[in-house]
C-alpha cells in the first residue's frame, strides 16, 4: 500500500468518527433545519479535530432533497418525524482529504430503513466487482451501480458514481474531463497510474431514489483500499 493511501485511509477513520460522534451527541432530531445541523457538525468537527477547511460544500438534506444529486442547491427544509437525510462532508485532515456520506432515518419507516441498508450493501457489492476487476474503467463501474439500483428495484439518482481523492490541495477535479469521475464517459482504466506515475485513489459513492416517494440514500467512502 503507497503512502498517500495510508494517509487516505488515516483521514476516513477520522472522518468516520466524527459521523459516529454525530449520533452519540443526538444532534439528528426532528424540528431543525438542514442548515442549522450543518453547523452543528461543522462546530463538531472543530471541537474534535479542529477542522476547518473542506474541499466540498458542506451537505445535509432531508425529506424530499434526498433526491437532489450534489451540484443542486435546494432550499432548506426542516427534519420530520420519520424523515430520511443523508450527511456528505469532505473535511481535510492534515492536508489530506476525506470523502464521507451515510443516511439516517428518523423514525421507523420500513421503505426508508430499507433504502439505507440497500445503499450500504450495493457500496460492498460495487466495491467488490471493482476489487474483482483488475482492469476496470469508470463507465463499466458506473453501469454496475446502475445494474445494483435495479437489483434492489432503486433509481441511481447521480450523474457520476463517485471521483478521484488524494492530497489537499489535489488537481482540480473539471467537471469536463470526465477520467476524475466514476462516469459513463470515462473508459480510462481507474488502476491507471496519475501524470506522476503514482496509483489514483477514488470514493465509490451510491445513491439510489425513489422519485414518486421522494426519498433517497446515499452512502460513500474510499474505494481503492
Amino acid at each position: 500500500m503507497n503512502p498517500s493511501t495510508q494517509e487516505l485511509i488515516k483521514a476516513e477513520k477520522k472522518a468516520k468518527k466524527l459521523f459516529e460522534e454525530i449520533e452519540i451527541r443526538g444532534l439528528l432530531i426532528p424540528g431543525i433545519t438542514e442548515k442549522e445541523l450543518n453547523t452543528s457538525i461543522f462546530n463538531l468537527a472543530f471541537e474534535l479535530f479542529s477542522i476547518e477547511k473542506y474541499w466540498h460544500k458542506r451537505i445535509v438534506r432531508a425529506g424530499k432533497n434526498t433526491l437532489k444529486p450534489y451540484d443542486e442547491n435546494p432550499e432548506n427544509l426542516t427534519l420530520q418525524q420519520d424523515d430520511i437525510l443523508f450527511i456528505d462532508f469532505g473535511p481535510i485532515f492534515e492536508e489530506w482529504e476525506a470523502d464521507f456520506g451515510r443516511t439516517y432515518v428518523l423514525g421507523n419507516d420500513k421503505l426508508k430503513k430499507k433504502l439505507a441498508l440497500d445503499i450500504e450493501h450495493a457500496w460492498w457489492a460495487g466495491k467488490a466487482y471493482f476489487d474483482k476487476h483488475k482492469k476496470i474503467t469508470g463507465a463499466e463501474l458506473y453501469s454496475y451501480c446502475n445494474t445494483l439500483a435495479q437489483k434492489y428495484e432503486w433509481e441511481f439518482g447521480g450523474e457520476i458514481g463517485g471521483h478521484l481523492i488524494g492530497h489537499f490541495p489535489h488537481e482540480r477535479l473539471e467537471k469536463e474531463d470526465k477520467t476524475n469521475y466514476i462516469h459513463p464517459d470515462n473508459t480510462i482504466d481507474m488502476r491507471a497510474l496519475d501524470q506522476k506515475g503514482e496509483e489514483r485513489n477514488w470514493i465509490l459513492e451510491i445513491h439510489f431514489v425513489d422519485k414518486k416517494k421522494e426519498i433517497g440514500g446515499f452512502f460513500e467512502q474510499l474505494l481503492t483500499v
